[in-house]
């Protein structure tokens, strides 16, 4: 019987798979929670160096320029970089924990 509970049966059950799909790219094992947080960082690197090329992008020099403004700018995009990585998802951490997980080697291996 295809009717509309059927259905939303479905779609329940294909969410569900989905959802355990997308838990399945964290790591299981504490141990493996150091590969989670160098993912993390790396992608945080990987946003700070999107910001600092954006900003080496600008067309003219401003009026009041100069070193301290320039390292001031290169620590706010440090901050930005990080809160950026851990509000949004990028992807680019979970395309390392999927990729590096199979050869990273627990504790208990060793």
């Amino acid at each position: 019987m295809d009717g509309p509970i059927s259905k939303i049966n479905q779609i329940n059950f294909l969410a569900t798979k989905v959802s355990q799909n997308q838990n399945n790219l964290l790591p299981k094992d504490e141990n493996n929670q150091d590969l989670k947080n160098v993912a993390e960082q790396f992608e945080s690197i990987f946003v700070h160096q999107m910001l600092k090329q954006a900003r080496q992008s600008k067309l003219a020099e401003g009026i009041f320029n100069s070193e301290a403004q320039d390292t001031f700018n290169n620590m706010l995009d440090i901050e930005y970089s990080q809160i950026l990585s851990k509000k949004n998802n990028f992807g680019i951490a979970d395309a390392l924990i999927k990729q590096f997980e199979p050869h990273f080697k627990s504790k208990k291996e060793k």
